[in-house]
């Protein structure tokens, strides 16, 4: 079985995130970090070279599959701050109604300015897929 290609790493996240070369790019992923970390009680770690992730979840798939991921995670990619809700969305419609500007994909959270979005429910969101999720294992029929 091969592992997996993201990981948690010894990298720094605040070496990290100083390296963004967009300013507003990295002024919105260090809000966005301060604000994951009030709202999850946890500390950064980096996973892979990319995802600055909080909490630990142990996944486990029908194929056999396993491995850890952040149970919330953010990214500030050049199209836009990616945040990693891992939980997903479907159970958070009225949160997302409230939230203000962005797009979803299956567990991924897209905001272009982190200022157009209503901090309070980000917060709410980022804290309930946390707590969904951190430190427990989710067995998937996924293959």
């Amino acid at each position: 079985m091969a592992e997996p290609k993201t990981v948690r790493t010894e990298q720094g996240v605040d070496e990290f995130l100083a390296a963004v070369a967009d300013p507003k790019r990295r002024d919105d992923a260090v809000a966005a970090l301060a604000l994951i970390r009030d709202a999850t009680g946890a500390e950064p770690t980096m996973w892979g070279t990319a995802i600055v992730g909080f909490g630990v979840y142990h996944y486990r798939y029908a194929t056999g599959t396993e491995g850890d991921w952040p149970a919330v995670g953010l990214s500030p990619r050049k199209q836009a701050l990616t945040l990693y809700i891992s939980a997903g969305f479907d159970a958070y419609p009225g949160l997302l109604e409230r939230l203000g500007p962005h797009r979803t994909g299956k567990s991924c959270l897209y905001l272009k300015r982190l200022a157009d979005v209503d901090q309070e429910v980000l917060r709410e969101l980022v804290k309930a897929g946390y707590e969904h999720l951190n430190g427990k294992t989710v067995i998937s029929e996924r293959v």
